[in-house]
């Protein structure tokens, strides 16, 4: 007898009930995953097990009418994985993405998740991920605040005053406890005023909105980066104090001389091997640099002047307490994250379980018994 399976279905307000917006938790659970990172339990897509996903880009133009073509964030990706530790469960986002959702009163990203049983491949569990993804790439940040910014940081700056570095800010906030002032800077003024005023009503500090990215950046504590890929972003090493952190979630640009001077540590170093090996892979390796957040680090790795990347470092060895993260107060200190299926994994399942726990949800049945067999 073949068993019966049924899996749970969580809608958008169901993963809110069961606890999607709660930023603290989020970031315990995503350094509970940094620590499994670090100790290589884990598995995730292509042959090297650290692929970010496989995307479908689209061709600038096409022979048959119903292809998409290309356009800005317009792609399909799905990233798999498996997560060891008490979570031992394998699972799979994908999304789809166009920056003309937002025409449609869409979100850029539609994005949905999958557990299944890492034995037998059955659907735990399928949810809305939209909330759940910016959670998890918040918190990841989140955790790199908590290991590798000052403590006593006065001042943050947001750099990009969109959804994901909301997401990204509140998380940095539960780790951060004597932040007196908030600078948002957006290309856009009134998105970034109205950034500030959020933080004001939500967070009782100063906040100020600016349209200057020096502004944005010069004499922060820390700054937290992830703004719009459809204009550059660049930064001058001058407008980076001493001890200041700079958490970077998006695609972004500076000059050689921080990037050779600055403390980096990367979310995961295999990671970033994946996306060299995809880059060679292409055959254009300039070009695919400069679609990927780290980029411009690999190719000063390429030139010889940072160390390769199995010499570099982890946050997951830093939460391990296996390398150091900042080693003096006046550290200038830059987080590269690229995000990891494994974190969508680690909060889905905590998210499954909570909604376990209080029966919220819908039940769904796959089979009764499988017609074939």
């Amino acid at each position: 007898m073949y068993p019966k399976i049924d899996f749970i279905y969580l809608s958008e307000p169901d993963i809110i009930e069961a606890g999607v917006l709660d930023a603290g938790r989020c970031v315990e659970v995503c350094e509970e995953t940094f620590s499994l990172l670090g100790k290589g339990d884990y598995l995730m897509g292509g042959a090297n097990h650290n692929s970010h996903g496989m995307s479908i880009v689209f061709p600038a133009k096409s022979p048959f009418p119903n292809m998409p073509v290309a356009g800005p964030d317009r792609r399909f990706a799905a990233m798999p994985g498996y997560l060891g530790g008490r979570f031992d469960i394998c699972g799979n986002k994908w999304y789809g993405s166009n920056h003309a959702n937002a025409e449609k009163g869409l979100p850029r990203s539609v994005l949905t998740m999958m557990l299944n049983d890492k034995d037998t491949g059955a659907p735990l569990a399928l949810m809305s991920a939209n909330l759940l993804s910016a959670a998890r790439t918040g918190a990841v940040p989140g955790v790199a605040a908590k290991h590798l910014a000052d403590p006593e940081a006065k001042t943050v700056s947001v750099v990009g005053c969109g959804p994901i570095n909301k997401s990204c800010f509140i998380a940095i906030m539960t780790q951060l406890k004597t932040v007196k002032k908030v600078i948002c800077f957006d290309i856009f003024q009134d998105k970034a005023d109205e950034f500030a005023e959020w933080v004001s009503e939500t967070y009782g500090v100063a906040a100020i909105g600016v349209n200057s990215a020096e502004f944005g950046f010069r004499d922060a504590d820390v700054i937290t980066v992830a703004a719009s890929r459809l204009q550059p972003l660049y930064f001058r090493d001058e407008w980076i104090k001493e001890g200041a952190t700079v958490l970077v979630s998006g695609p972004v640009n500076t000059d050689e001389s921080f990037l050779t001077s600055a403390k980096i540590i990367y979310d995961h170093t295999p990671l970033h091997e994946a996306y060299v090996e995809d880059a060679i892979g292409s055959g254009d390796k300039e070009a695919y640099y400069s679609g990927v957040i780290g980029g411009p680090l690999y190719r000063l790795i390429d030139q010889g002047k940072l160390p390769l990347l199995p010499l570099s470092t982890g946050l997951g060895d830093v939460v391990n307490g296996v390398k150091k993260g900042r080693t003096e107060k006046t550290d200038r200190v830059i987080f590269i994250a690229c995000g990891m299926s494994v974190f969508d994994i680690s909060w889905g399942y905590e998210l499954m379980k909570n909604a376990q726990k209080q029966g919220i949800g819908t039940s769904l049945n796959l089979w009764d018994k499988p017609y074939q067999s």
